[in-house]
């Protein structure tokens, strides 16, 4: 049996958020990994930035759609339920959503053109270097 919470009760947490303008220290991460959602969450919350995790882009959109406006979107491709390039495609496809950047985070092969093909800002591979996903984040929040 694994440690910590069940699942459910990371998704209600994570989804429950409401912020009606664009925050200049909101970061929003998209990965299906629960620890390095986790992970990701201390190292922002460290660094001066709140963040809104949740697991797949199904979640990204609801919570978007309720209101959440980041100044960034940490986004992993490779996800259950609804997968990275499919959430940027109904991103894109709205026209409250289009704007708000997209920094892709994959372990997958070729990072850099998958991200550039979403018309994401930026990219990394995984495993991350963390001081390289704060200046990158510095660059867009």
């Amino acid at each position: 049996m694994p440690d910590g919470p069940p699942p459910q009760a990371f998704l209600a947490r994570e989804i429950s958020v409401s912020v009606s303008s664009t925050s200049r220290t909101s970061i929003l991460i998209v990965d299906d990994d629960a620890d390095i959602r986790e992970a990701l969450v201390d190292v922002l919350t460290d660094n001066g930035y709140s963040s809104h995790a949740v697991p797949h882009g199904a979640a990204a959109l609801a919570a978007l759609k309720g209101g959440l406006r980041p100044c960034l979107i940490l986004l992993d491709l490779m996800m259950p339920v609804m997968d990275g390039v499919t959430f940027r495609q109904h991103q894109l496809a709205d026209p409250d959503l289009k704007e708000l950047p997209v920094l892709v985070i994959s372990a997958g092969t070729d990072v850099r053109a998958h991200a550039a093909s979403l018309g994401a800002v930026e990219s990394l591979r995984k495993p991350l270097d963390l001081d390289k996903l704060l200046e990158a984040i510095a660059r867009h929040c």
